[in-house]
């Protein structure tokens, strides 16, 4: 992690001094935009996922769970909502531990044993104390000032280009700029994807070590995996943009494992039956 983190130090570096070469106002205004975005975070991702905050009286069993674990791992006790979806899946937002909501889907919830539901929550809660979300918005920060300032810069060259286009070397520079942040995007992408995997991986011990029993949550990561095949294509597709928060891919990573937000969910068992023979032994 701490490798990821230098390199995407290094990219944004580049980035940062070429934005500033070319358009600081850029970076400004792209910078309020997200953290905008950060401090809406919790009600934006809950609203995307038609997830509705619920009481104690509505959801005891929920509550109660989230209860025990947030108590053991030392935190407040998040929000809990539930997402009226047939996928099986859980997901944690929210902008620091006071402001954080843990969400589970009916899917999940008929899906799962007590046990199995408690180890996905537990996944969940992990992320929260170990302050993930925070992690992932700073580390993509400059993901979105690419994407936006490479979208300028196509109108600004479609439209005979914009601030230094009356220089004679405004074409280049536009070209030079919109190529570096395509490879920003290219690279900045895959370092924030590895970043995310092991943020996966360490939520899955901290999960086993607030249990202490490691292969509830493995299967259910089995049983979610499994049951993918079945749900209509429909359905996994409108819950796509939503990956990264949960706790398995709604569908399959396709090209490929570099630009994945998790590791395989055979790799994530291994590692929990691990620790499970660890745990035996402790």
């Amino acid at each position: 992690m701490w490798f990821t983190f230098l390199m995407l130090g290094l990219v944004y570096g580049f980035f940062v001094w070429l934005v500033l070469q070319y358009s600081p106002i850029m970076l400004i205004l792209v910078g309020g935009m997200v953290l905008f975005q950060f401090a809406m975070s919790d009600k934006m991702v809950l609203a995307s996922m038609r997830a509705k905050v619920v009481t104690p009286e509505q959801a005891p069993k929920l509550h109660g769970m989230i209860e025990k674990l947030s108590a053991a791992a030392g935190i407040p006790k998040p929000k809990v909502a539930i997402s009226d979806m047939p996928i099986p899946n859980a997901f944690a937002t929210g902008r620091s531990q006071k402001h954080a909501a843990v969400a589970v889907t009916t899917g999940l919830m008929n899906m799962l044993s007590d046990d199995e539901l408690e180890g996905v929550l537990a996944h969940e809660i992990s992320h929260i104390r170990s302050k993930d979300v925070v992690v992932m918005t700073y580390a993509s920060f400059f993901l979105i000032v690419a994407a936006t300032l490479s979208t300028w810069l196509m109108f600004s060259a479609m439209f005979g280009g914009m601030g230094r286009s009356r220089n004679n070397n405004s074409g280049s520079i536009i070209m030079v700029v919109l190529l570096a942040t395509f490879v920003v995007r290219i690279v900045g992408g895959m370092l924030v994807a590895a970043l995310s995997r092991y943020r996966e991986y360490s939520a899955d011990r901290g999960a086993a070590i607030l249990t202490r029993r490691p292969m509830h949550l493995a299967s259910a990561l089995e049983r979610i995996s499994g049951s993918m095949t079945r749900l209509p294509q429909e359905d996994l597709r409108r819950a796509e943009s939503m990956n990264a928060f949960f706790i398995m891919p709604a569908v399959g990573a396709g090209l490929a494992s570099l630009f994945s937000t998790h590791p395989s969910m055979n790799r994530r068992v291994e590692r929990l039956r691990e620790m499970d023979r660890d745990l035996a032994f402790m």
